[in-house]
């Protein structure tokens, strides 16, 4: 009872904090709802093409620390998890990232219109593998590099995620395993009009 208490502290504390928009709370200091321009997304990439690098700075910079921010909080519930002697690993980590992920996507306090989780994503894989954090992000910009499709690159290094995940040679747990699928999901739902539009050819295409 005491774990199941504990994983719900970790999900329910990641998830508030995910709800914490960036690019919707930047989006309302710049005196427009991102989600009503441009491709109507409260990410990153709309950000910068509607509000410009400063804004988007702002909201790489959120994104990027309530994923972080989401997986102290699990570790401290770690903490508490280690000293009872019933932890294996560390599983509220993963699920407070998930959290995060899942409030950045469905935010309480935005009426569950949020983005698509990607910045806060990797945010929270570098907390739990920072080589395959590393790994994806370099996916992610050779597809970009190649295609000028951020949404393309996103999708490709998400579905590179539980793919590398399930490799034996990481060490990775059963726990990470499902922890990157569900996660790889989640975006990837997220990105369905994108990947309508890459079928149509007529996604956006990112200007250098």
């Amino acid at each position: 009872m005491t774990n199941i208490i504990l994983l719900f502290s970790s999900l329910a504390s990641g998830y508030f904090l995910g709800s914490l928009n960036s690019a919707v709370i930047v989006g309302k200091l710049y005196g427009k709802d991102i989600r009503s321009c441009g491709s109507r997304s409260a990410g990153l990439t709309n950000t910068l093409r509607v509000l410009g690098k400063t804004a988007a700075v702002f909201v790489l910079v959120g994104d990027v620390l309530k994923g972080i921010i989401a997986c102290f909080i699990g570790l401290i519930f770690f903490e508490v998890y280690f000293y009872t002697g019933e932890a294996q690993d560390s599983l509220s980590l993963l699920v407070a990232g998930l959290g995060a992920v899942i409030g950045h996507n469905w935010p309480l306090f935005f009426k569950f219109r949020g983005g698509k989780g990607a910045l806060t994503a990797v945010s929270v894989l570098f907390m739990v593998d920072w080589i395959l954090a590393l790994l994806c992000i370099a996916f992610f910009i050779l597809i970009v590099a190649m295609t000028r499709y951020v949404s393309l690159g996103t999708i490709s290094a998400t579905g590179l995620i539980p793919v590398v995940s399930f490799i034996s040679v990481f060490g990775h747990t059963f726990y990470f395993n499902i922890f990157a699928c569900l996660m790889a999901a989640i975006i990837i739902i997220k990105h369905r009009e994108n990947i309508q539009r890459l079928l149509s050819g007529t996604e956006n295409k990112l200007v250098f």
